[in-house]
Protein backbone atom coordinates (compact mmCIF):
# COMPACT_ATOMS: atom_id res chain seq x y z
CA UNK A 1 0.00 0.00 0.00
CA UNK A 2 1.78 3.44 -0.82
CA UNK A 3 1.92 6.02 2.07
CA UNK A 4 2.24 9.52 1.83
CA UNK A 5 2.80 12.52 3.70
CA UNK A 6 -0.15 14.33 5.91
CA UNK A 7 0.12 16.82 8.98
CA UNK A 8 -1.69 14.97 11.87
CA UNK A 9 -2.79 16.33 14.98
CA UNK A 10 -2.49 14.14 18.19
CA UNK A 11 -4.42 15.22 21.16
CA UNK A 12 -2.39 16.30 24.05
CA UNK A 13 -2.80 17.57 28.40
CA UNK A 14 -2.99 21.29 27.17
CA UNK A 15 -4.95 22.97 24.55
CA UNK A 16 -2.25 22.62 21.90
CA UNK A 17 -2.26 19.61 19.84
CA UNK A 18 0.78 17.67 19.18
CA UNK A 19 1.52 18.20 15.29
CA UNK A 20 3.67 16.04 13.05
CA UNK A 21 4.27 15.68 9.51
CA UNK A 22 3.93 12.07 9.07
CA UNK A 23 3.88 9.27 6.89
CA UNK A 24 0.61 7.46 6.14
CA UNK A 25 -1.87 4.98 4.38
CA UNK A 26 -5.40 5.42 3.49
CA UNK A 27 -6.65 2.90 6.58
CA UNK A 28 -5.16 6.24 8.37
CA UNK A 29 -7.70 8.52 6.74
CA UNK A 30 -11.87 8.51 7.03
CA UNK A 31 -14.10 6.72 5.25
CA UNK A 32 -15.35 7.54 1.96
CA UNK A 33 -16.11 6.01 -1.38
CA UNK A 34 -13.47 8.39 -3.31
CA UNK A 35 -9.68 8.77 -2.95
CA UNK A 36 -8.32 12.04 -3.94
CA UNK A 37 -4.62 12.58 -4.84
CA UNK A 38 -4.79 16.19 -3.32
CA UNK A 39 -2.52 19.33 -5.04
CA UNK A 40 -4.07 22.42 -2.57
CA UNK A 41 -5.54 22.88 0.60
CA UNK A 42 -5.68 26.32 2.13
CA UNK A 43 -5.14 27.83 5.67
CA UNK A 44 -8.10 29.73 6.78
CA UNK A 45 -9.29 30.93 10.51
CA UNK A 46 -11.27 28.00 11.67
CA UNK A 47 -7.62 25.97 10.21
CA UNK A 48 -5.53 28.28 12.44
CA UNK A 49 -7.60 27.89 15.50
CA UNK A 50 -7.31 24.07 15.19
CA UNK A 51 -3.55 23.98 14.48
CA UNK A 52 -3.03 26.56 17.66
CA UNK A 53 -4.86 25.25 20.03
CA UNK A 54 -7.07 28.35 20.42
CA UNK A 55 -10.74 26.89 19.44
CA UNK A 56 -12.31 23.77 20.03
CA UNK A 57 -12.25 22.88 16.19
CA UNK A 58 -11.15 19.25 16.51
CA UNK A 59 -13.86 16.84 17.77
CA UNK A 60 -11.82 13.21 16.78
CA UNK A 61 -8.25 12.48 17.38
CA UNK A 62 -6.03 12.09 15.50
CA UNK A 63 -6.84 14.75 12.62
CA UNK A 64 -5.82 15.69 9.74
CA UNK A 65 -6.73 19.43 9.37
CA UNK A 66 -7.77 21.62 6.65
CA UNK A 67 -11.08 22.17 5.57
CA UNK A 68 -11.15 22.48 2.02
CA UNK A 69 -9.12 20.73 -0.61
CA UNK A 70 -8.88 20.23 -4.76
CA UNK A 71 -6.90 17.80 -6.43
CA UNK A 72 -7.73 14.40 -9.33
CA UNK A 73 -9.51 11.67 -8.60
CA UNK A 74 -7.02 8.36 -7.87
CA UNK A 75 -9.75 5.82 -7.27
CA UNK A 76 -13.56 6.01 -6.83
CA UNK A 77 -16.54 4.02 -6.53
CA UNK A 78 -18.97 6.63 -6.83
CA UNK A 79 -20.44 6.56 -10.52
CA UNK A 80 -20.69 10.45 -10.18
CA UNK A 81 -16.76 10.96 -10.47
CA UNK A 82 -13.90 8.89 -12.50
CA UNK A 83 -10.27 8.50 -12.26
CA UNK A 84 -8.54 11.60 -13.17
CA UNK A 85 -11.53 13.80 -12.66
CA UNK A 86 -10.39 17.07 -11.18
CA UNK A 87 -12.86 17.55 -7.84
CA UNK A 88 -13.19 20.10 -4.96
CA UNK A 89 -13.82 19.50 -1.66
CA UNK A 90 -15.20 21.43 0.98
CA UNK A 91 -17.35 21.76 3.90
CA UNK A 92 -19.05 18.66 5.76
CA UNK A 93 -16.83 18.54 8.63
CA UNK A 94 -13.57 17.96 6.87
CA UNK A 95 -10.51 18.55 8.50
CA UNK A 96 -12.97 18.90 12.25
CA UNK A 97 -14.59 15.28 12.63
CA UNK A 98 -13.59 14.16 9.05
CA UNK A 99 -9.80 13.94 8.26
CA UNK A 100 -9.30 17.12 6.24
CA UNK A 101 -6.88 18.30 3.40
CA UNK A 102 -4.03 18.73 4.54
CA UNK A 103 -2.78 15.68 3.14
CA UNK A 104 -1.26 14.09 -0.04
CA UNK A 105 -4.38 11.92 -0.23
CA UNK A 106 -8.00 12.43 0.82
CA UNK A 107 -10.80 10.14 1.15
CA UNK A 108 -14.32 11.04 1.36
CA UNK A 109 -17.84 9.99 0.19
CA UNK A 110 -18.62 11.35 -2.89
CA UNK A 111 -21.34 13.74 -1.97
CA UNK A 112 -18.56 15.97 -0.39
CA UNK A 113 -17.23 16.85 -3.57
CA UNK A 114 -17.86 18.87 -7.09
CA UNK A 115 -15.98 18.54 -10.04
CA UNK A 116 -13.81 21.62 -10.89
CA UNK A 117 -14.94 23.93 -13.32
CA UNK A 118 -13.13 23.78 -16.59
CA UNK A 119 -11.67 27.47 -16.29
CA UNK A 120 -9.77 26.23 -12.79
CA UNK A 121 -7.26 24.36 -11.83
CA UNK A 122 -6.54 23.20 -8.71
CA UNK A 123 -4.63 26.01 -7.33
CA UNK A 124 -7.17 28.89 -8.51
CA UNK A 125 -9.98 26.34 -6.78
CA UNK A 126 -8.55 27.03 -3.69
CA UNK A 127 -7.85 30.89 -4.31
CA UNK A 128 -11.58 30.62 -3.69
CA UNK A 129 -12.13 27.59 -1.25
CA UNK A 130 -14.38 27.46 1.14
CA UNK A 131 -14.47 31.35 1.55
CA UNK A 132 -15.53 31.45 -1.72
CA UNK A 133 -17.48 28.92 -2.09
CA UNK A 134 -19.66 30.84 1.09
CA UNK A 135 -19.48 34.37 -0.87
CA UNK A 136 -20.70 32.93 -3.77
CA UNK A 137 -23.45 31.68 -2.03
CA UNK A 138 -24.08 34.83 -0.15
CA UNK A 139 -24.42 36.76 -3.61
CA UNK A 140 -26.89 33.47 -4.90
CA UNK A 141 -29.35 34.51 -2.49
CA UNK A 142 -29.15 38.23 -3.14
CA UNK A 143 -29.59 37.80 -6.71
CA UNK A 144 -32.09 34.71 -6.78
CA UNK A 145 -34.18 37.34 -4.39
CA UNK A 146 -34.32 39.98 -7.75
CA UNK A 147 -31.87 42.84 -6.00
CA UNK A 148 -30.29 44.30 -9.27
CA UNK A 149 -27.30 46.79 -9.43
CA UNK A 150 -29.84 50.22 -9.47
CA UNK A 151 -31.58 49.13 -6.65
CA UNK A 152 -28.96 50.60 -4.45
CA UNK A 153 -25.54 49.89 -2.77
CA UNK A 154 -24.90 46.49 -1.50
CA UNK A 155 -22.84 46.38 2.49
CA UNK A 156 -20.25 43.62 3.18
CA UNK A 157 -19.23 43.58 6.55
CA UNK A 158 -16.31 41.72 7.52
CA UNK A 159 -14.93 42.27 3.81
CA UNK A 160 -11.32 42.14 4.32
CA UNK A 161 -12.28 38.26 5.77
CA UNK A 162 -12.02 35.24 2.43
CA UNK A 163 -16.27 35.45 2.18
CA UNK A 164 -16.62 39.18 2.47
CA UNK A 165 -13.50 39.68 0.36
CA UNK A 166 -15.06 37.15 -2.87
CA UNK A 167 -18.28 38.42 -2.09
CA UNK A 168 -17.02 42.14 -2.20
CA UNK A 169 -14.83 41.23 -5.86
CA UNK A 170 -18.04 39.11 -7.63
CA UNK A 171 -20.68 42.15 -6.71
CA UNK A 172 -18.54 45.11 -8.04
CA UNK A 173 -17.57 42.85 -11.19
CA UNK A 174 -21.90 42.06 -11.34
CA UNK A 175 -22.27 45.79 -11.67
CA UNK A 176 -23.11 46.32 -7.98
CA UNK A 177 -21.72 49.20 -5.98
CA UNK A 178 -20.10 47.71 -2.72
CA UNK A 179 -19.80 49.31 0.43
CA UNK A 180 -17.47 46.72 2.34
CA UNK A 181 -17.23 47.28 6.07
CA UNK A 182 -13.51 46.56 7.91
CA UNK A 183 -12.20 47.64 11.18
CA UNK A 184 -8.94 47.06 9.74
CA UNK A 185 -7.78 50.20 7.80
CA UNK A 186 -4.49 48.20 6.47
CA UNK A 187 -7.37 46.13 4.22
CA UNK A 188 -8.66 49.82 2.60
CA UNK A 189 -6.08 50.28 -0.54
CA UNK A 190 -6.87 45.66 -1.25
CA UNK A 191 -10.67 46.26 -0.84
CA UNK A 192 -10.58 48.93 -3.20
CA UNK A 193 -8.25 47.46 -5.74
CA UNK A 194 -10.94 44.26 -5.40
CA UNK A 195 -13.61 46.78 -6.20
CA UNK A 196 -15.45 48.11 -3.41
CA UNK A 197 -16.75 51.98 -3.99
CA UNK A 198 -16.63 52.91 -0.41
CA UNK A 199 -15.27 51.79 2.90
CA UNK A 200 -16.81 52.07 5.99
CA UNK A 201 -15.62 51.65 9.38
CA UNK A 202 -16.64 48.68 11.52
CA UNK A 203 -17.09 50.66 14.62
CA UNK A 204 -20.03 52.63 13.42
CA UNK A 205 -21.67 49.61 13.40
CA UNK A 206 -20.56 48.67 16.67
CA UNK A 207 -23.31 50.44 18.69
CA UNK A 208 -26.83 50.31 20.06
CA UNK A 209 -29.13 50.51 16.35
CA UNK A 210 -32.81 52.17 16.89
CA UNK A 211 -35.44 50.10 15.51
CA UNK A 212 -35.81 52.07 12.43
CA UNK A 213 -32.79 54.08 10.99
CA UNK A 214 -32.70 56.20 7.47
CA UNK A 215 -32.11 53.23 4.52
CA UNK A 216 -28.95 53.50 3.16
CA UNK A 217 -28.43 50.44 1.39
CA UNK A 218 -30.25 47.94 -0.42
CA UNK A 219 -29.05 44.45 0.42
CA UNK A 220 -26.47 43.62 3.18
CA UNK A 221 -24.07 40.48 3.29
CA UNK A 222 -23.19 39.89 6.49
CA UNK A 223 -20.29 37.37 7.89
CA UNK A 224 -20.31 39.33 11.40
CA UNK A 225 -23.21 38.95 13.05
CA UNK A 226 -24.09 40.08 16.60
CA UNK A 227 -24.06 43.50 16.89
CA UNK A 228 -22.76 44.71 13.42
CA UNK A 229 -25.80 43.08 11.84
CA UNK A 230 -28.41 44.25 13.82
CA UNK A 231 -26.74 47.88 13.39
CA UNK A 232 -26.99 46.82 9.51
CA UNK A 233 -30.66 45.43 9.62
CA UNK A 234 -32.40 49.15 10.38
CA UNK A 235 -30.39 50.41 7.97
CA UNK A 236 -31.57 48.59 4.99
CA UNK A 237 -34.44 49.98 2.33
CA UNK A 238 -37.69 48.57 1.65
CA UNK A 239 -37.48 45.34 0.64
CA UNK A 240 -34.15 44.63 0.73
CA UNK A 241 -32.33 41.34 1.48
CA UNK A 242 -29.25 40.12 4.10
CA UNK A 243 -27.49 37.10 3.21
CA UNK A 244 -25.56 36.10 6.73
CA UNK A 245 -23.11 33.76 7.51
CA UNK A 246 -20.69 32.90 10.18
CA UNK A 247 -20.40 34.37 13.69
CA UNK A 248 -17.46 36.30 14.36
CA UNK A 249 -19.30 38.70 16.11
CA UNK A 250 -21.02 36.82 18.44
CA UNK A 251 -23.78 34.07 18.18
CA UNK A 252 -26.78 36.52 19.07
CA UNK A 253 -28.02 39.68 18.39
CA UNK A 254 -31.00 41.88 19.25
CA UNK A 255 -33.18 43.42 16.90
CA UNK A 256 -37.15 44.41 16.41
CA UNK A 257 -39.89 43.19 14.13
CA UNK A 258 -40.23 47.22 13.09
CA UNK A 259 -37.77 46.84 10.10
CA UNK A 260 -38.59 43.03 8.88
CA UNK A 261 -43.11 44.33 9.15
CA UNK A 262 -42.36 47.99 7.83
CA UNK A 263 -39.75 47.34 5.40
CA UNK A 264 -40.30 43.60 4.32
CA UNK A 265 -36.90 43.26 4.87
CA UNK A 266 -35.75 39.63 4.12
CA UNK A 267 -32.89 37.99 6.41
CA UNK A 268 -31.49 34.75 4.10
CA UNK A 269 -28.85 32.44 6.46
CA UNK A 270 -26.33 30.76 4.21
CA UNK A 271 -24.00 27.80 5.10
CA UNK A 272 -21.74 26.16 2.70
CA UNK A 273 -21.44 23.65 4.82
CA UNK A 274 -25.22 22.18 4.16
CA UNK A 275 -25.75 23.50 0.32
CA UNK A 276 -26.97 20.96 -1.91
CA UNK A 277 -24.72 19.54 -4.15
CA UNK A 278 -26.51 21.28 -7.41
CA UNK A 279 -26.08 24.29 -5.53
CA UNK A 280 -22.78 24.44 -5.15
CA UNK A 281 -22.07 23.16 -8.55
CA UNK A 282 -23.84 26.55 -9.81
CA UNK A 283 -21.90 28.62 -7.30
CA UNK A 284 -18.96 27.16 -8.53
CA UNK A 285 -19.37 27.33 -12.37
CA UNK A 286 -20.51 31.38 -11.49
CA UNK A 287 -17.33 31.78 -9.25
CA UNK A 288 -14.83 30.73 -12.41
CA UNK A 289 -17.14 33.19 -15.41
CA UNK A 290 -17.40 36.43 -12.85
CA UNK A 291 -14.15 36.50 -11.09
CA UNK A 292 -10.48 35.79 -12.42
CA UNK A 293 -8.30 34.90 -10.17
CA UNK A 294 -5.71 36.95 -11.31
CA UNK A 295 -7.58 39.63 -8.92
CA UNK A 296 -6.79 37.58 -5.87
CA UNK A 297 -3.05 36.75 -6.87
CA UNK A 298 -1.81 40.11 -5.29
CA UNK A 299 -3.65 38.92 -2.06
CA UNK A 300 -2.08 35.37 -2.41
CA UNK A 301 0.14 33.42 -0.64
CA UNK A 302 1.27 30.04 -1.04
CA UNK A 303 2.73 27.68 1.73
CA UNK A 304 4.25 24.03 2.28
CA UNK A 305 3.38 21.91 5.38
CA UNK A 306 6.07 22.84 7.09
CA UNK A 307 5.25 26.33 7.36
CA UNK A 308 1.24 25.86 8.47
CA UNK A 309 2.38 26.19 12.16
CA UNK A 310 4.17 29.19 12.04
CA UNK A 311 1.57 30.87 9.66
CA UNK A 312 -1.41 29.52 11.84
CA UNK A 313 -0.27 31.40 14.95
CA UNK A 314 0.53 34.33 12.51
CA UNK A 315 -2.73 34.25 11.23
CA UNK A 316 -3.95 34.00 14.83
CA UNK A 317 -2.23 37.14 15.79
CA UNK A 318 -3.93 39.16 12.67
CA UNK A 319 -0.10 39.40 11.17
CA UNK A 320 -1.14 37.62 7.72
CA UNK A 321 -4.49 38.01 5.73
CA UNK A 322 -5.26 37.21 2.30
CA UNK A 323 -5.56 33.76 0.72
CA UNK A 324 -3.37 31.14 2.52
CA UNK A 325 -2.71 28.28 -0.03
CA UNK A 326 -0.64 24.69 1.03
CA UNK A 327 0.51 23.33 -1.42
CA UNK A 328 0.62 19.86 -0.04
CA UNK A 329 3.57 18.64 -2.58
CA UNK A 330 6.30 21.62 -2.02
Amino acid sequence: MTDFRALRLHKTDTSAPDIAIERLTTDDLSTGNVVIANEFSSLNYKDALAVTGKGKIIRDFPMIPGIDAAGTVLESSDPNFREGEHVILTGHGVGETHTGGMSEQVRVPGSYLVKTPKALDSRQAMQFGTGGLTGMLCVLALLDSGLKPADGPIAVSGAGGGVGGIATTVLSTLGYEVHAITGRESEHARLKALGAAEILNRTDFARDPKPLESTRFAGAIDTVGGQVLATLIPQIMYSGVIAATGNAGGFQFSTTVFPFILRNIRLQGVDSVHAPSETRDRAWQLLSENVTTDQLEASTCTIGLEQVVDTAGKLINNEVSGRILIDVYA
